[in-house]
C-alpha cells in the first residue's frame, strides 16, 4: 500500500484541550496509547496528537507510506525539496519515518514498516 496516505499528526502545547476540541467538532474517538493520544477517525487514516514540548508546537503533518525512506527522501532533495529529518525509528517501534519540505516549503511525512 505504498504511496497512500496512513497516518497524520496534529501538534500541540496542551494535548488533553485538544483532544476535547477534535472528538467533539468530528466525533473523533481518542484513546491513550502509551503517552500519545491516538485519532481514531472512524476511516482507514487515523493520526495522533503529538506535544513534543519544544517548537513547533501548532502543526499538522500527513504522513506517506514508501518502501524505504532514506530513499523516498532522497528522492524529494533530487526533484528541489529539503529534508528535514529522518530517518528515525518510530519511538515504541513499529517502522521508521521522516520529514521532507516541497519546494513551496510543505512539510510532508513518510513512514516504512
Amino acid at each position: 500500500m505504498t504511496n497512500k496516505i496512513c497516518h497524520f499528526e496534529i501538534g500541540c502545547r496542551d494535548r488533553a484541550k485538544a483532544a476535547r476540541f477534535y472528538s467533539q467538532v468530528f466525533d473523533w474517538k481518542i484513546e491513550q496509547k502509551g503517552d500519545q493520544a491516538m485519532l481514531r477517525t472512524g476511516d482507514d487514516v487515523g493520526g495522533h496528537l503529538h506535544s513534543p514540548g519544544h517548537e513547533p508546537h501548532p502543526y499538522t503533518i500527513f504522513y506517506v507510506m514508501v518502501e524505504d525512506v532514506a530513499a523516498a527522501l532522497n528522492k524529494a532533495e533530487s526533484l528541489g525539496g529539503k529534508k528535514l529529518m529522518g530517518p528515525l525509528p518510530v519511538p515504541g517501534g513499529g517502522g521508521t519515518f521522516g520529514w521532507f519540505a516541497d519546494p513551496e516549503g510543505n512539510t510532508i511525512g513518510v513512514y516504512a514498516e
